[in-house]
């Protein structure tokens, strides 16, 4: 096809990014005729074509291509935008166009009859042209700048039902939050700038590049990579700044799959991948340890959520740790095969679970009841009613749970594996990360398992109104086809030939990341017998305890609290951080108020009366001596002018007056 349109690489990549902005403005000026969606689904289905055939194809295992123009100059610098091509971008720019496209074609039947859907067609194109903007930029200035969009327009997505109080909260604090990690990534940019004189990622980053020759014991490296490092973790939703990405459930359940699939979150793995050479030893090792606690922390969490959408987000929250153990590591390649394996897995458990919330909310409405619809306890057996939806769900659970024969083993084991590797390697503490990684391979199985049967198995727990049969069904086609095409790619055929070895993968084997390790082949045998071992059981135990119903645990347990409530990290950043910034507020207020408007009135008041005395000052006394010697003087003129009148009896009077006055003068003297 590429032979017989002949359109290069860097034409179809820019046409790639292109599209969705046109559709964006194309839905901007049609308003409301544009709520069928048709403007963003074939803007869509174009950039996926270009990028999988006149892109992916050309470039892949081809070498870099790099096209850049001028921008801007100032003084004597000059800066350039352009489109870096090569595997890492082309990777992630077709990953995101095969996870929007589904996506796509879902939100038409998802959405259909919301009042505000020309805004979500909208939103979604916007979203899509700012993600695929940001995979191809060829400096770290034009990354940032798309970087920020993506932001604002997840924040538009989030609070899509703006009505809702919950949502508008909600996209107020994952915009507040990102706001964080992009000073971060500001910082990084300008500390780059200043010390290497250059934001261009092929002069910087490139075997060749500058980065190459630094001394990375420097400190503003150091200081460069933590920074760069913040950045990710707020858009990759690291711990502690995590907690934005639960309550952006609030938005569309198509809106929160393609941000937690391919795109918003993973923009920060993408990010570390990118900049990857200015990490020295220090930087790598706080990234391996925030992504071990961020793994384990959103696991516990996980297990006790009863909102299906928000296991499945505390559910990426723990993927994304695994994604930044593994860039910590030094294995970042395997980060990227697992962010591509996860991209999948992870739409189609959101679109699978959206479709369980689309006939929940049916049912609920029908049946003029009242219950939450996303809640797991107002479920069960949905799999009688809904199994296609079922088995989308199944392929996509034993995936995440890292099942044999789904791309979800293969790419977890890259990640365990060279994590033993290099604990072994760096031995003493270092081993701590690995096995908590296999602890949280084993809670990630059992809380997935949790949802699958608590939802899909049992007994409904709601009663219709006539005691008959609910009237729940299979989702429409045009919802069911997305999640049967994801659910293929979420087996290992897609990214491997070997369904047990990942070392087969062939994104593996495009990136030949340089392994400092040496291998230690026992564990390529031990460590998927032992996860999958380990899923099993979890398996087994959630079986027994949420469809045999022989819950050991009480509702109310604490331990049971302390996961259901996010381990109160949401309190605990209420009491310290918001709640003080209230109080710092409410001070701020009074002393302005107090001090500084009763100085200000004080000082106000002052100069009021100093100026009106020097006002009367200025008036009576200045004007009055001026305008004394001004009428004496004129006065005196006016006496003088009468005796110089020209006639002689005036003289006369005048010189006996004079002649009066002097005898008078001598007689008193």
């Amino acid at each position: 096809m590429n032979a017989l349109l002949n359109i290069s690489p860097i034409v179809a990549s820019i046409l790639v990014v292109l599209m969705p902005f046109i559709a964006f403005l194309l839905q901007a000026i049609f308003g409301k005729k544009s709520t069928q969606g048709n403007i963003a689904l074939l803007a869509i289905v174009i950039s996926t074509i270009l990028s999988f055939f006149f892109v992916f194809t050309t470039v892949w295992n081809s070498g870099s291509i790099v096209e850049r123009m001028h921008w801007f100059t100032i003084g004597q610098q000059s800066f350039e935008v352009g489109i870096l091509l090569n595997n890492l971008t082309v990777l992630m720019q077709l990953i995101v166009c095969l996870i929007a496209l589904p996506v796509h074609i879902y939100s038409r039947a998802y959405m259909k009859g919301d009042p505000g859907l020309h805004r979500y067609w909208m939103y979604l194109s916007l979203f899509c042209f700012a993600m695929l903007g940001l995979t191809i930029s060829v400096n770290l200035l034009q990354l940032y700048i798309f970087w920020e969009l993506v932001g604002f327009a997840s924040y538009l997505l989030i609070g899509f039902w703006f009505t809702r109080a919950a949502a508008v909260a909600a996209n107020k604090k994952a915009f507040l939050i990102n706001r964080i990690g992009d000073i971060g990534f500001l910082i990084g940019i300008a500390l780059v700038y200043a010390n290497m004189g250059t934001l261009d990622l092929v002069a910087l980053f490139d075997k060749t590049g500058l980065v190459q020759a630094l001394d990375k014991n420097d400190g503003w490296v150091t200081f460069a990579g933590l920074v760069f490092f913040l950045g990710a973790m707020a858009k990759s939703a690291q711990f502690p700044l995590h907690v934005w990405l639960p309550d952006a459930m609030e938005g569309p359940t198509a809106v929160s799959s393609l941000i937690h699939a391919a795109t918003m979150v993973a923009a920060g793995v993408f990010l570390l991948c990118t900049v990857f050479p200015l990490f020295n030893s220090g930087v790598l090792f706080v990234i391996s340890i925030i992504g071990t606690i961020t793994a384990a922390s959103a696991a516990v969490f996980a297990l006790g959520q009863y909102d299906i959408k928000k296991i499945l987000a505390f559910s990426t929250i723990s993927q994304l740790g695994f994604m930044m153990v593994a860039v910590g590591i030094g294995a970042w390649d395997s980060a990227m095969f697992h962010l591509a394996t996860h991209a999948f897995f992870k739409c189609l458990l959101f679109l699978s679970a959206g479709a369980v919330i689309h006939e929940m909310v049916h049912f609920k409405e029908q049946q003029q009841l009242d219950f939450d619809p996303q809640d797991m306890r107002n479920m069960g057996a949905l799999r009688r009613y809904m199994p296609k939806t079922f088995i989308c769900m199944l392929v996509a659970s034993l995936a995440l749970a890292g099942f044999p024969l789904t791309s979800g083993f293969l790419s977890k084991d890259s990640i365990i594996i060279r994590a033993l590797e290099w604990g072994i390697h760096q031995g003493g503490l270092h081993m701590i990360i690995p096995v908590v990684l296999i602890l949280v391979s084993i809670l990630t199985a059992f809380y997935i398992g949790r949802l699958l049967f608590k939802t899909f198995f049992g007994s409904f727990a709601q009663q219709t109104v006539d005691g008959g049969k609910p009237a729940i069904h299979d989702a429409p086609r045009s919802m069911l086809y997305p999640m049967l095409f994801l659910a293929i790619c979420s087996l290992f055929l897609f990214f491997a030939w070997h369904p047990l070895d990942y070392h087969s993968a062939w994104i593996l084997h495009t990136f030949h990341v340089e392994n400092s390790m040496p291998a230690v082949h026992i564990l390529h045998t031990i460590v998927p017998i032992f996860l999958t071992l380990g899923a099993i059981a979890a398996w087994a135990i959630g079986w027994r305890w949420y469809v045999k119903q022989k819950y050991p645990l009480s509702a109310d347990n604490k331990w049971v609290r302390f996961a259901n409530k996010q381990g109160y990290i949401n309190e605990f950043n209420d009491a310290v951080f918001v709640k003080s910034s209230v109080r710092l507020s409410h001070i701020l207020y009074r002393f302005d108020r107090s001090v500084v408007d009763g100085l200000t009135k004080f000082f106000t008041y002052f100069t009021l009366r100093l100026s009106g005395a020097m006002h009367w000052i200025d008036k009576k006394m200045v004007d009055g001596f001026v305008n004394l010697v001004a009428n004496s003087a004129y006065y005196l003129g006016h006496l003088v002018r009468h005796v110089q009148n020209g006639q002689l009896q005036g003289y006369f009077g005048f010189a006996l007056a004079i002649v009066i006055l002097g005898i008078l003068y001598l007689l008193i003297k």
